[in-house]
């Protein structure tokens, strides 16, 4: 049975703070990207996991991601009974504050399954 959610703070590349729930069994890491007031695209890692997973992961994954300076408040919730899904990618624009109709991105990674070593 897979644990209860966790919570992890990370801040972006413009210093703006997000709060991350995840599944710890689950989730790896969220990288965050933005566009830049140069014209180039910056994407940091907002949020990695440090935990070791105790279970198998739940056939539901779900990540909410928070930031009270930006207004937003986003949860992905999605069925992954064979646990296929690798990594999910949202992208957003902020509904308010200094950021208001800028597009920011999320990218949700999946923990990486460890490799059985080759029979011989």
């Amino acid at each position: 049975m897979a644990r209860h959610n966790r919570e992890g703070k990370g801040e972006d590349q413009l210093g703006r703070e997000y709060v991350v729930s995840y599944q710890p069994d689950w989730f790896y890491q969220v990288k965050v990207t933005r566009d830049l007031d140069s014209g180039r695209q910056s994407t940091k890692t907002l949020y990695r996991n440090g935990d070791q997973p105790q279970a198998d992961p739940g056939p539901k994954v779900r990540t909410r991601i928070q930031s009270k300076e930006l207004g937003l408040d986003v949860e992905v919730m999605l069925d992954d009974p064979q646990g296929v899904v690798r990594r999910i990618t949202v992208e957003t624009v902020a509904p308010s504050g200094e950021d208001q109709g800028i597009p920011v991105s999320f990218t949700i990674s999946r923990r990486r399954a460890r490799r059985a070593p080759p029979e011989r």
